[in-house]
């Protein structure tokens, strides 16, 4: 039966024979009270005794309640002062708003952005152990701040790797550690600019981000013309104001293709004859499928090319690791301008990628990322050919990308569709050029972005969409 209770002004309906007890019950009596304001805040109870004698239950029984009420907050106890209501802050009200004429933002179901590996196979177990040895090892002095270049043992085992793996040249001493592509390519900006040089020669298509710090650090950016054979270097002759040019040359980005090897050494005999400068952005060049490796082009001459590698394809973006292989005659200008710039990687971060790659945990890992991408390359390879035979791949040769050919005039609205049916993809117009000539409508795909388990519903959507 339930029994009211007003010894102090309030109703409690407190029933002693439910089936959640009587301290329980006391408790969904006491919140429900002070919830709807029967109880005001600062109200002072009864003493456990006193409720427990007018209830007929035992002290213990309020006491227990009593006390996880405090501890919910719910109540406050003080020696002398008894046991009260809390004063609660009162709940903010919404502010009415006008309904809104379209609906809200969300984030994307499936994601096939180009740019990120998939961060679920990041080697956390085998990071972990080289973070351990690393810091077990680690001299006091790494605690500090530092050679401004950055830690001499990641130097050092970057210069074997690079040396090994991508046929770069790479001594310790030429190596500057940076924080990825960006913050080398500022730093290269800035020494250009002092060096007195105004143009860089830029691809006809690639990452606006590239070309706006190029252009923030007071350089122009000329276009170079791009074909299935690569950015045609033959060119760069006739650009007379151009001082450097920057390339990916190993997997043209965003288009896939790989500067054909005539085409290598134009660039080349341009930045020997001119005293030029080549700027090679080498994004991925671990993950290679249907053919050879194709080397750096630092290794045909390391006096006349800056390299820039990442951490951020092979393993994760979030490290903030990158670094940059040097000209001689560099070395002092690009030190003194990360030391301005005063963005550095953490020493022990440093220290921990090279211990993995000393370990042979990072050529594991990368071996293992190789084969999981390329079957995720094939799976997209087989989709495309069963489910939308019109639609032509390629750039599929190497990398985390394809560039999906699409008919004429339809690049705005596919991608439109596939943003209503939670689908994020970006057109291949959104990395062109302002000055390049418009020839091809393509989706890029990042088919390294999505995790092993949201890929299938990903290339559902993909294939929905288009046309």
């Amino acid at each position: 039966m339930t029994e009211p209770w007003a010894t102090f002004g309030a109703d409690l309906h407190i029933d002693p024979t439910g089936a959640t007890g009587l301290r329980a019950g006391l408790m969904d009596a006491l919140r429900e009270a002070a919830r709807t304001g029967r109880l005001a805040p600062g109200t002072r109870l009864p003493s456990s005794r006193t409720l427990a004698a007018d209830l007929g239950i035992a002290r213990n029984t309020v006491a227990d309640a009593y006390a996880e009420l405090v501890a919910e907050g719910w109540l406050t106890a003080r020696q002398g002062s008894g046991t009260r209501v809390a004063r609660r802050a009162e709940p903010r009200r919404a502010a009415t708003r006008a309904p809104r004429s379209r609906p809200p933002r969300t984030s994307p179901a499936y994601s096939l952005m180009p740019g990120s590996p998939d961060l679920s196979t990041f080697p956390r177990a085998e990071w972990l152990k080289a973070a351990r040895r690393a810091l077990t090892s680690a001299p006091n002095d790494a605690l500090g701040y530092g050679d401004p270049r950055g830690r001499v043992e990641l130097r050092t085992v970057l210069a074997d790797y690079l040396s090994r793996a991508r046929g770069v040249y790479a001594d310790p001493d030429r190596i500057v550690i940076c924080s990825g592509f960006v913050h080398g390519l500022m730093m290269t900006g800035k020494v250009l600019r002092e060096r007195r040089v105004r143009e860089v020669a830029v691809e006809s298509y690639g990452l606006d981000v590239h070309t706006r710090l190029l252009t923030e650090a007071g350089l122009r950016i000329p276009c170079l013309p791009l074909d299935e054979l690569g950015s045609r270097t033959g060119e760069l002759p006739a650009m007379r104001g151009a001082g450097a040019v920057l390339l990916t040359p190993a997997h043209q980005f965003p288009t896939g293709v790989p500067l054909h090897p005539d085409r290598r050494a134009a660039a080349v005999d341009w930045a020997r004859s001119t005293g030029g400068l080549i700027l090679e952005d080498d994004y991925d060049g671990e993950f290679r499928y249907d053919r050879q490796p194709v080397g750096a082009l630092q290794g045909l001459d390391p006096e006349r090319v800056v390299y820039f590698g990442t951490a951020s394809k092979s393993l994760a973006p979030g490290l903030r690791l990158g670094w940059m292989v040097v000209p001689q005659a560099l070395v002092g200008e690009v030190t003194e301008a990360k030391g301005l710039s005063d963005w550095s990687s953490s020493a022990l971060d440093q220290l921990t990628l090279a211990e993995f790659i000393a370990s042979g945990a990072y050529d594991r890992h990368v071996r293992s990322m190789r084969l999981r991408y390329r079957r995720r390359r094939d799976q997209l390879v087989a989709a495309l050919a069963e489910r939308a035979p019109s639609i032509r791949i390629s750039g599929i040769a190497a990398g985390l990308h394809a560039v999906l050919e699409l008919p004429e005039g339809s690049e705005t609205d596919v991608v439109r569709s596939a943003a209503w049916q939670g689908l994020a993809v970006e057109g291949l117009s959104r990395y062109r050029h302002p000055d390049a000539e418009v020839s091809r409508e393509a989706l890029v795909i990042g088919y390294g972005t999505p995790t092993d388990s949201a890929w299938a519903g990903t290339l559902d959507a993909l294939v929905r969409v288009l046309p």
